[in-house]
Order: C-alpha cells, then structure tokens, then sequence
C-alpha cells in the first residue's frame, strides 16, 4: 500500500462512525448519552496511563539519564503550555469548531453550537493525540506497514459512534484534523526514515499521555483543562531529549 493509506482508513472509520452515531443518536435518551461518553473517559484515562508509562522506558532513561525523563516530560509541558497559550491554539481549534458548524448546520441556536465545538474539539485531541497516532502515521510513513493505524483506526470508529450520538456533527468534522495531522506525521516518516530513535518516540509518547489525562477530564466533566494550548509540547519533548542528550555526551 501506498504512504498514508492507514490515515485515508482512519479517516473513513471516523466519517463512518460518526454517521452511524447519528443515525441511532435520537433514540438515545440524554442519560445514556452521558453514561457512555464517561466510559469513554475512563478508558481514555487508561490509555493516557499507559502511554504515560513510557517515562520509565529503558531506553529513553539510557538516551538522558535516569534522572531526566520525568524533568524532559515536565519541561516539554511547560514550554509547550507557554507556547500554546500565547498561540491561542485552543481559541483557535475552538473557532475552527464554531465556522465548520456555521458552515455545516443549520441549526444557528447556541445549545447546538456549544455540542459542536466541544465534539470536535474533544475528538480532534483524542483521535490526534496518543502513541498510537504518532508511532502509526511514523511507521506508515517509513514504510513499516499501516498494522497499528488500523488498529487506531478500529477503535476512532467505534468511538465516533458513541461520540457522535452525543455530540452531533462536529465528530464527523473531526476526521478533518486526523487527515492533516496523521497526513502531516506520516510525511515526517517519509522525510526521517529511521532516524527517529527510541527515546525521542518515548519522550513524545509520554507527553502525550499526560496530554490524554487533559482529554479524559474534559470528558468527565471535572475540569476544561486547555489541552489544545498544551499541544506545541509534543514538539518541545524530542527537542528537550536532543539538548539533554547533547549535554550528557
């Protein structure tokens, strides 16, 4: 298969996904609703915890120091964090969220707009921020097959359904954001190759779990933590691991 075919797959499970969400979403009563978009939290928290566990990586520890991985993570956040913030990320994937429901509703009343934002905001970050997202589009990229996005992408689609039962229209939109950000890393796999060693995937999916920890709380409905703003970290992490790196040799 051709570079890119695992994020053209996932694309179409999320638009799939989502159409069959809505399709069932009315005759689902608001409860149930909620009852599913917190298992998808938890199981959200899972994934970050276990994407969060590859601080303690071998070879990332080796690459920096036992002493520095946790500091390289908590400096790719605060960077990033400060970064993002002035970038105004979150506002803008927020206004992004509000033209895409201008553009593809017709129903104008501010419930409806409120659903779309924070469907397509919540899903953007959890089909565009993980291991599986980076590690995926890297392998497809290179050429290592498109085994783990088809995985990703089973699982985006069965949680499109739920979510687009919830939240409407804006999950579908979110296939958007996983065309150009999987399309974007997979054409880094390209351009890098191999050169991407192991500790830079494990600074970068580490990150990515804490960012995941942001998803999860937003889901639950326990804080609105501004991940998006937070996103130039997953950036920030294999810098960190280069200079650190450096330093050490």
């Amino acid at each position: 298969m051709f570079p890119g075919f695992g994020t053209v797959l996932n694309v179409v499970a999320v638009v799939a996904g989502s159409a069959a969400g809505l399709l069932v979403g009315h005759r689902l009563p608001q409860r149930t609703r909620d009852v599913v978009t917190d298992a998808l939290g938890l199981v959200t928290l899972l994934i970050a915890a276990i994407s969060a566990a590859a601080v303690l990586d071998a070879g990332f520890a080796a690459e920096v120091g036992d002493s520095a991985t946790v500091l390289i993570v908590l400096g790719a956040l605060l960077i990033g964090g400060i970064a993002g913030s002035l970038l105004r990320i979150e506002a803008r994937l927020e206004d992004v969220g509000s033209g895409l429901q201008r553009r593809l509703s017709r129903d104008g009343d501010g419930d409806s707009r409120r659903r779309f934002v924070e469907g397509f905001v919540s899903t953007s970050l959890l089909f565009c921020v993980g291991p599986l997202t980076i590690l995926g589009s890297l392998s497809d990229g290179m050429g290592l097959g498109y085994d783990q996005l088809a995985l990703k992408a089973t699982m985006d689609g069965f949680a499109a359904v739920a979510f687009a039962a919830s939240f409407g229209w804006g999950v579908m939109a979110s296939a958007l954001a996983v065309a150009v950000v999987q399309g974007l890393l997979t054409l880094v796999g390209v351009v890098a190759g191999s050169l991407l060693g192991d500790a830079y995937v494990a600074a970068i999916t580490a990150t990515g779990g804490l960012l995941l920890v942001g998803v999860a709380l937003r889901l639950l409905r326990m804080k609105p933590l501004p991940v998006g703003d937070l996103l130039p970290a997953l950036i920030v992490a294999p810098l960190l691991v280069s200079i650190v790196a450096a330093i050490r040799s």
